[in-house]
């Protein structure tokens, strides 16, 4: 807690040295800061990402479609948001919001850019025929847990995230008032998954990709290191989907790409073939050096 309350003055002013752990890529105002086009590999679909929560969903998408027999190969480049690259004129570009994901499917004319992790899951689910329900009952009840997850989880990171782990001091208000709310989620999820298999029903989906990186990844105490303060033991069906989730070769694979920290075998910071999970994780490519 701080000794002086912060009274907001009449017209907000940016501070660049406020922000804590991302004061160097935070901002006011959206557009390029610098040129730099993409780069544009063999696959019609090229995906500019970085393996957190939202990344994780669409690679996470996309080696379950390979995995199922879909023609869906593609080229993930490495987007370093710690140091700006979503602000390049080039991913500007694919994405005004300069948020990764962000892809670009080059096998129709023209190449469409598509951006918003959930909007991505949609048009490759529609695009392939997978993992989003046809029929009425089943696509609606999918939707519904798709864009409670879109509306959901920027509470839970730029929320409880944030404030429990990234800000610069710890306040109390906001990390309880955070956590209540997370805990409120998760007991959300748990109820729904005491009654189904996966979050929309009996059907793995696009939903459970889209709410797995960050419910899952909270569950299998992997983000913010919060396992213990959160009580993840207490939501058993939150933990038993976590843990069927992340046993899918599909989903560890995707958990690898454009990983650019943790142990480096298994880190695969650009991937352009299946093959690559071989031959080019970042301790192959440092030992080879």
């Amino acid at each position: 807690m701080t000794d002086t309350a912060y009274i907001p003055p009449r017209v907000w002013t940016w501070d660049k040295e406020s922000g804590g752990a991302f004061a160097n890529i935070n901002r006011p105002v959206a557009g390029p800061t610098h040129d730099r086009e993409l780069p544009v590999g063999k696959h019609p679909l090229q995906l500019y990402s970085l393996a957190t929560p939202n990344g994780q969903k669409v690679t996470i998408m996309l080696e379950e479609l390979l995995a199922a027999g879909k023609d869906a190969e593609y080229d993930a480049w490495l987007i370093r948001i710690n140091e700006g690259d979503q602000f390049g004129s080039g991913f500007v570009s694919v994405n005004p919001n300069s948020k990764i994901p962000a892809l670009m499917d080059h096998g129709v004319s023209p190449p469409r850019r598509v951006f918003e992790s959930g909007s991505i899951l949609v048009y490759l689910a529609e695009k392939f025929g997978a993992f989003l329900p046809t029929d009425p009952a089943g696509r609606t009840e999918t939707l519904n847990w798709l864009f409670w997850q879109m509306g959901s989880a920027p509470l839970l990171g730029g929320g409880f995230g944030h404030f429990y782990a990234y800000a610069p001091e710890k306040f109390e208000y906001a990390i309880n008032r955070y956590a209540m709310e997370a805990k409120r989620q998760l007991d959300v999820l748990d109820r729904q998954l005491a009654e189904h298999e996966y979050v929309a029903g009996d059907e793995y989906t696009i939903a459970d990709m889209a709410i797995w990186p960050w419910y899952g990844g909270v569950a299998l105490g992997r983000a913010y290191d919060a396992a213990e303060f959160l009580d993840v033991g207490s939501y058993a069906n939150v933990l038993r989907w976590a843990e069927q989730i992340d046993a899918r070769p599909a989903v560890q694979r995707g958990r690898m790409v454009n990983k650019a920290n943790g142990p480096l075998e298994e880190q695969l910071r650009e991937r352009h073939d299946a093959g690559d999970f071989a031959t080019r994780t970042q301790d192959k490519l440092e030992g080879a050096g």
